[in-house]
Order: structure tokens, then C-alpha cells, then sequence
């Protein structure tokens, strides 16, 4: 099982750079980013608080910091044109060497939408655009030229070159709704992911393989990833908006021990419970040495 670190994108950029500089440097395999402009204010987050922009990021990250993958977690659809996203991707590809992972979701976060007058259809609409936008992902990044003549994006004998280092460059769907969302993954993602605890995963990852094999798709070709926020040395807040783990290491090491046996095939660790600065990275070492402990 991978082990990655999802540094918040409203710290200060050198800060972001330390957290994925230690994940290189001590045994991390990836780095993800957020792709939001502003904090949720739905989730009770001050909305005036600073968000630096997901793909200079992972550009800047491409470039800085080594051997790790770089990945989005995940783009909105709402505001990233697919045509547009995937020129974006294979650059973040090539700056650097082929370790990028393209997450991509339908979009959801109503404050952003709203304060810079975004459309944020209705789901069953938005969830047709992220079909049509799939499409012309998959077109684009794997195909010489794409014509799509969908109802919300239509592309005629479209080139993106070059292509991507990586052939296929992975294509990440984030979201977890079982009847329709799954079945996107299992149509067209190369990884999932979603926020949750061992046992909504295994009961997710179930409905997932349902989903492949109505599609004919092999289940085994869709890696799994999810995240969950850590508590260590202190127990897990109640009341919190997300699913979140640990409140002391042996109890982290038997949550990472679950992970492990329902078959994920990636944990993702947001930084956001784990203090700062050389706090931070000490929690970063101790959680590392849990996951490998457990393998």
C-alpha cells in the first residue's frame, strides 16, 4: 500500500514546498494538491482565508521536488474546460518526467461558484458534463485527434501534442456516490478515490467491482486511494466534517492495518491535523514508519 501527503493549499507555498521536499526525501511515494480558489464556507471554514491555485502548484511541485508522483485532488469540471485541462496535464507531465496523476471530479464547492459567477448545474446535469468531459479527456491525451460532438462540449479534429511522458498518463475520479458516480469510475478512471474509513471503503470498492463488471472492465485495472484525516497522541475530534483516524499511534497502525486487508492500494494523509513546521514532518516520519511497519 502507497503512502501520500496532501499538504493544504492555503499555507504559504515554502511551507508546501518543505512538506513535499520531506515526503521525497524519507520514503513518500506521492504528493496531492486540492483544486479549490477559496475555503469551503459550507464546512464552517473562514472563505477569506488565502488557496493558491492547484495547477501552478503541481507544476511548481513537478519541477522542485523529486521521485515522488504529483497529483490533483481533484480538478473541478465546472471550471477547468476539459480541452484546456488536458494541455495543462501533459505540461505537468513533462516538467516532471512523467510522475503527474490527473484527478478530475465533477465539481462541487458552492461559495467558489458563486463569488466568481460559475455555473454549478444541478448534479444529474453535472454529471453528464463530467461524462462528455471524460471523453474528451481520454480523447486527447491518448488518441493523435478527437472529435466529440457532445450536448456540453464539442471538439472537431482536435490535436494535444505533445502527448503526455507517460502512456496512458493516469486519469483520477474523485467521488463516491454508488449509483452513478461509481459507474463513471468504472467506465473510464484508472484510480478512484474517495474520503472514508476502512469499512466504507470495502463496502464502496464492492459496489465499484459491481459497476466493472457490468461495464466488462476488469476491477483490478482501477486502483484504489482513499484519505482520511490523522490524529496522533490526541483522540479524534467528534463532530468533525470528514472521516478521519488514529487518537494514538496503535490505533492508526490498526486503521492502517484494515486499509491494508480490504486491498487499498493507496492511503492519502492531508496535513491539516498534523501540526506545523518541524512538528509536522516528526508526524510525517511517525506515520511513515506505521504504514511500513504494517507491510
Amino acid at each position: 500500500m502507497r503512502i501520500s501527503i496532501w499538504p493544504g493549499a492555503g499555507q504559504a507555498v515554502g511551507d508546501i514546498l518543505a512538506v513535499a521536499r520531506h515526503a521525497a526525501d524519507t520514503g513518500w511515494d506521492g504528493v496531492y494538491v486540492a483544486d479549490h480558489f477559496m475555503p469551503n464556507a459550507g464546512a464552517g471554514r473562514d472563505p477569506d482565508q488565502p488557496m493558491h491555485e492547484c495547477g501552478t502548484l503541481v507544476a511548481a511541485l513537478g519541477a522542485a521536488v523529486p521521485r515522488v508522483r504529483i497529483g490533483s485532488l481533484v480538478y473541478g469540471n465546472t471550471y477547468r474546460h476539459p480541452a484546456v485541462l488536458a494541455n495543462m496535464a501533459v505540461t505537468a507531465d513533462h516538467v516532471s518526467g512523467g510522475r503527474f496523476t490527473l484527478g478530475v471530479g465533477a465539481g462541487w464547492q458552492v461559495n467558489e461558484h458563486q463569488q466568481y459567477g460559475i455555473d454549478l448545474p444541478p448534479v444529474r446535469e453535472r454529471l453528464d458534463r463530467f461524462v462528455e468531459a471524460l471523453q474528451v479527456l481520454h480523447g486527447l491525451l491518448r488518441q493523435p485527434r478527437t472529435t466529440v460532438r457532445g450536448r456540453h462540449y464539442q471538439l472537431t479534429d482536435a490535436v494535444c501534442e505533445p502527448k503526455p511522458v507517460q502512456d496512458p498518463l493516469p486519469i483520477l475520479v474523485g467521488g463516491g456516490g454508488e449509483r452513478r458516480m461509481l459507474r463513471i469510475v468504472a467506465e473510464y478512471a484508472d484510480v478512484w478515490n474517495t474520503w472514508g474509513r476502512p469499512d466504507v471503503i470495502a463496502h464502496k470498492s464492492a459496489v465499484l467491482d459491481e459497476h466493472c463488471a457490468a461495464a466488462g472492465r476488469d476491477p483490478a485495472a482501477i486502483a484504489r486511494t482513499a484519505q482520511a484525516m490523522m490524529f496522533l497522541d490526541r483522540p479524534v475530534p467528534d463532530g468533525l466534517p470528514m472521516p478521519a483516524v488514529g487518537g494514538s499511534p496503535q490505533a492508526l497502525a490498526e486503521t492502517v492495518a484494515e486499509y491494508r486487508a480490504i486491498g487499498l492500494d493507496e492511503l492519502i494523509v492531508p496535513d491539516s491535523t498534523l501540526g506545523t513546521g518541524a512538528d509536522r514532518l516528526r508526524a510525517m516520519d511517525t506515520i511513515l514508519g506505521i504504514v511500513q511497519a504494517a507491510a
